[in-house]
């Protein structure tokens, strides 16, 4: 029944005040975001490099064109600077290319996952085929095409403003408004066409001597060299590549697999043509069901779990459906059938090496007996790896929760082994698609505690400005503040042995209430092993670190989420000379290039922990301070400047906890930039360029001879 309106008209006044300043606040936040594109966004590229995809099989390639005065036609009579190679098609990949080609450089974006693009110019599938067809999207935006549509920004967007053009429509905009955002930078600045899909690249090397630059700075190939020769390369990885699994004994063969759960279409028909009925009893609803089902019953009460393996139920008295004992009983025999193929070999092979007088034959009685007993020994190895392994439900990466059906979580227990940003998200994301009565239990195994913080612009962008990049005598006043606000209900999860400033800290104003109110429980424990009921553990006390003594105990589950994050990308194909021994990521000039040659820009590729933002204006800057050394031979630094600015570094942070350059504050990264300026005069000239992104455009060409090969 609804209210009295003079109750609504009550509660709405009541509100007003608040509903003043939300819209007050989006105001601003739409007038500063404006004023930012207004001020700061480079013009897109020139009208006449519009077809030009960037090949150029001309100038420093052999057999090209004798002259630039002959230009490829694609540039119509503006020349670009020079030609930067861009390996990845993510973020910064995409922002560093956008900057490039805005200031009359010629990028190419070098992109290992494969794209076709099958949709002609009026959105159809280009086929006679009038068949309506899903339009596939590029795989542009790196590590954010690979994370659950829940998966957002856990600073404000104000502090994720990647390039000056990007328009956000919230505070804290999830994963599609970020690929739309992305890819819209990748159409308005002509990147489209110069995109290379399915090009993994392999190899990085300096040109040959016949093809360097006129200036004389290196000049490079990237993999067999049909792309032709690039000034510079910019490295842009990042630190997220493929999902990172922790491998435990226990853990099922089909990992990161919902296969064997997910109750496919072909075991429907198999179960319709027995005559039986498909359905797996709660494994097989509609995720609607009364969240309090036999999987939540007795948290710890013995398994049903017989000799074997198979998973007869939670408890003794609990109901098993048909089709659940039809796949045990399958799967018995299935190991039936195997032993009995073992058995059946055995003879086999007996009979065909029966004793002759022969040496050879007996020397092969015994290797093949031999080879019997290693392959029964291998079999009885599987077979009990198989009756240890994880078989309540399935085993995922945090990363795949999208495609986990909502049915297999629902009322369930869901472990989450992880504590970093994966961890926390992978909580919200679960106890998100299963609110009501059919609510999930989740369980955090945190090996270590990591810092919490809120999402709270002005507190985040104070917390970054710290410009010392490390624990100092006055940190503890922040490390109180978070003990009295963002922890004041859960004091239990405050970090015992790691200081604020040491590592990236989790920015979230939810998990800490979900614990606080019981959704979630946190453990601080070692997993151990996965058994078939659960996990196993070493459960440690907040005193204790990581492998210390403590209490083994099986923490019961249904579903087994890893948020272990991801694998750290290699950068091998880079020649190794470029990183010596001393000076490998992190450990490079300004963070981010060679110490051995600037023209190498690893821009958010050597990256280990921060607090600030990967995806802010620090990309463009980088860019800039690269196009400028191309285009200004006085301000290059020498090899012997940048191994001096990183042991510089090195001194001044020795006895950092978070390491001198493997964690830093964002305001320690501007001063920094700040200081490549004012350490060299020479290079002022260029501040308002690289600062603001203020000057140098695309410039007509000038009838020179070009270096042949």
């Amino acid at each position: 029944m609804p209210p009295p309106k003079s109750q609504s008209l009550v509660s709405r006044t009541a509100h007003l005040p608040a509903a003043l300043f939300t819209a007050l606040l989006h105001a601003v936040y739409a007038v500063v975001q404006a004023l930012i594109v207004r001020l700061f966004a480079p013009p897109p590229p020139p009208a006449q490099w519009a077809a030009w995809d960037g090949t150029q099989g001309e100038l420093g390639v052999e057999g090209g064109i004798e002259n630039d005065g002959e230009w490829n036609a694609h540039w119509k009579g503006v020349k670009p600077h020079g030609r930067i190679a861009v390996v990845g098609a993510g973020l910064t990949g995409v922002s560093s290319a956008a900057h490039a080609i805005a200031h009359g450089f010629s990028p190419v974006i070098f992109e290992a996952a494969p794209y076709i693009d099958n949709t002609d110019d009026t959105g159809g599938n280009g086929t006679t085929d009038s068949t309506p067809r899903v339009a596939v999207q590029p795989p542009i935006g790196g590590i954010w095409t690979h994370v659950n549509s829940s998966s957002g920004l856990q600073l404000n967007s104000l502090l994720y403003r990647f390039f000056p053009a990007v328009r956000w429509s919230c505070a804290f905009p999830h994963r599609d408004e970020i690929l739309s955002e992305v890819r819209r930078v990748w159409t308005t600045y002509g990147l489209v066409a110069r995109t290379r899909f399915g090009t993994k690249v392999t190899s990085v090397r300096r040109a040959p001597a016949g093809f360097a630059a006129a200036d004389g700075h290196t000049r490079w190939v990237v993999n067999d060299g049909r792309e032709g020769v690039f000034d510079a390369v910019i490295v842009t990885v990042g630190t997220c590549g493929e999902p990172m699994w922790a491998k435990f004994p226990g853990m099922p063969a089909d990992y990161g697999s919902v296969a064997r759960f997910d109750g496919s279409a072909a075991d429907t028909k198999a179960d319709d043509d027995k005559g039986t009925e498909s359905s797996d009893g709660p494994e097989q609803d509609s995720g609607e069901h009364d969240g309090a089902d036999h999987s939540d019953n007795d948290e710890d009460g013995e398994d049903g779990d017989d000799a074997n393996g198979d998973d007869e139920g939670d408890d003794g008295d609990e109901p098993v459906s048909k089709s659940q004992k039809r796949k045990q009983r399958k799967r018995r025999q299935l190991a039936r059938d195997d032993a009995q193929s073992f058995h059946t070999a055995s003879q086999n092979t007996s009979k065909d090496t029966a004793p002759d007088n022969n040496d050879n034959n007996d020397q092969k009685d015994q290797k093949d007996s031999k080879d019997n007993k290693d392959s029964k020994d291998n079999k009885d190895n599987k077979d009990d790896a198989e009756k240890e392994a994880f078989v309540r439900g399935p085993v995922v990466h945090s990363s795949q929760l999208d495609a986990l059906p909502r049915r297999l979580l629902a009322g369930k227990r869901v472990v989450v082994i992880g504590s970093g940003a994966s961890a926390v998200e992978a909580v919200e994301t679960v106890l998100a698609r299963t609110e009501g009565r059919d609510q999930a239990r989740c369980t955090v195994l945190a090996r270590d505690d990591k810092w919490i913080i809120p999402r709270n612009i002005v507190f985040d962008t104070l917390l970054a400005a710290q410009p010392f990049g490390r624990e100092m005598p006055l940190s503890f006043i922040w490390e109180a503040f978070l003990a009295r606000t963002q922890y004041a209900r859960t004091p239990e999860m405050l970090p015992a042995h790691r200081p604020l400033f040491a590592g990236t800290p989790v920015v979230n104003d939810e998990f800490l209430a979900h614990i606080a109110e019981g959704r979630c429980a946190y453990l601080r424990c070692d997993t151990l092993k996965l058994t078939p009921a659960g996990v196993l553990v070493n459960l440690r006390t907040r005193e204790s670190a990581p492998g210390d003594a403590g209490e083994e105990t099986e923490v019961r589950a249904d579903v087994v989420v890893f948020a272990t994050g991801f694998e750290k990308p290699r950068v091998d194909f880079l020649e190794a000379g470029l990183f010596p021994e001393g000076y490998e990521r992190p450990n490079l000039y300004l963070q981010n290039f060679s110490t051995e040659d600037w023209g190498v820009l690893m821009t958010n590729s050597s990256y280990v922990n921060a607090i600030g933002t990967v995806g802010h204006f620090h990309i463009g800057i980088y860019t800039r301070i690269l196009l400028t050394l191309l285009l200004d031979a006085d301000a290059r630094p020498e090899k012997k400047d940048m191994k001096l600015w990183v042991d510089t570094v090195r001194f001044i942070k020795r006895g950092a906890s978070g390491g001198a350059l493997g964690f830093f504050t964002y305001a320690e990264l501007v001063i920094w930039l700040l200081l490549f300026h004012l350490f060299r005069l020479d290079r002022l000239r260029w501040g308002f360029f690289i600062l603001q992104g203020w000057g140098v455009h695309p410039q007509a060409p000038q009838k020179t001879r070009s270096v042949r090969a």
